[in-house]
């Protein structure tokens, strides 16, 4: 970045580097380095990534460093941060604009009158939100985990709300103590909402992964459930660099939030239609459906089949499913153990994340990135 940083956003860098440093004493051994997600002309991974959804979200409070930094140790092949704006204008990594279910924004009294009520994507939300507070009152926040009620809340209150540009530097941190390329897969959350107030996030995107040596050359795939602005980011990252588009597939009977403002909505389920498909591959290079969307079959052969994986590669698209998770209640009920007591299930989720990438999937979004390793393995 131009020009000397200000005292606070030094400390932080100093601290990451040093976590960075920190860990590279109990990390595994290197792993080979993985290439980008393949061209159209040719779909076949030589294996399945192994992406962390918003770091081992599984094990720590998503969306810190300490989740990135467990899941990079853990072997993750890449890692997923969902990025929304401050009101000043900076990338900092939550699942959703509103901020209570993942921080201690409520118990805050001096932010108790920022609580609102808005309309995101044509739902009605209340509480407190990201673009109504600049980054320095966000940094004065702390992580929860978000799933109390499966997931230990020993890790809440430890960690802040880190930035983009941390994160970048925490990635390139540990790729160069580890050996091996480490991607990165940023998800623009509502951005036509943060548009409409003056916030876009694609060119400050860019700008961020232009600004970093790490990012000019590592993988990078860039992911949205809308429509228009990975059309948009298609004009500003030709194919054949390091950074590729992800085409995200919703619940199939809603539509990209983008295409409803235009009066002219398209249905997830439409948009996954062989025909939808060859118009999703003129702009993108993959899709990431929910695991349910692919609807696999076993095969007389014990492996299992998805008409939505086959037509996706037909079409040159790479298929990346979400969400693979270790406890027993997001399980489908066939892969589920009997009887089983504690809310983790690995066997049970093991089983799942086999079936599923037998069909052939280009990479898989899991919260528990060394169960998902293993798996892969």
């Amino acid at each position: 970045m131009p020009g000397p940083m200000p005292g606070p956003a030094l400390v932080r860098l100093v601290m990451i580097r040093a976590l960075a440093f920190a860990l590279a004493a109990c990390a595994p051994a290197p792993r080979a380095t993985l290439p980008p997600m393949a061209e159209p002309e040719s779909t076949a991974a030589a294996r399945p990534w192994v992406i962390a959804h918003r770091g081992a979200s599984a094990l720590r409070p998503e969306h810190t460093l300490a989740a990135y930094a467990l899941a990079i140790e853990h072997g993750a092949d890449a890692i997923e941060p969902d990025l929304v704006m401050t009101r000043d204008g900076v990338l900092v990594a939550r699942h959703e604009n509103e901020l209570s279910d993942s921080t201690d924004v409520a118990q805050r009294p001096e932010f108790a009158g920022r609580e609102t009520r808005k309309q995101v994507d044509g739902e009605w939300v209340k509480g407190w939100f990201v673009e109504d507070f600049t980054l320095d009152e966000l940094k004065t926040l702390r992580a929860r985990e978000r799933l109390p009620q499966l997931r230990s809340t020993s890790w809440d209150g430890q960690f802040d709300v880190p930035t983009f540009d941390e994160l970048v530097e925490l990635v390139a941190a540990r790729s160069a103590a580890l050996g091996r390329s480490i991607g990165l897969v940023p998800e623009l959350k509502h951005p036509s909402h943060f548009a409409a107030l003056g916030l876009a996030m694609e060119q400050p995107l860019l700008d961020a992964l232009a600004a970093h040596a790490y990012t000019r050359r590592a993988p990078v795939v860039i992911q949205s459930f809308e429509i228009g602005n990975l059309r948009d980011l298609r004009t500003r990252v030709p194919r054949g660099g390091n950074i590729t588009l992800l085409q995200l597939l919703g619940n199939p009977a809603q539509s990209p939030h983008d295409t409803v403002l235009a009066g002219a909505p398209l249905t997830y389920a439409q948009m996954a239609t062989p025909d939808g498909l060859r118009e999703v591959a003129r702009y993108a290079d993959g899709i990431g459906p929910a695991f349910a969307m692919l609807q696999i079959q076993a095969t007389a052969q014990g492996r299992y089949r998805s008409a939505l994986v086959d037509d996706a590669h037909a079409a040159g698209l790479d298929v990346v499913a979400y969400t693979f998770r270790p406890e027993h209640f997001f399980l489908e009920p066939r892969f589920r153990s009997a009887d089983v007591a504690a809310a983790r299930d690995e066997d049970g989720a093991s089983r799942q994340l086999r079936a599923y990438l037998s069909t052939g999937l280009d990479g898989v979004f899991a919260d528990d990135p060394a169960l998902a390793r293993r798996v892969v393995d």
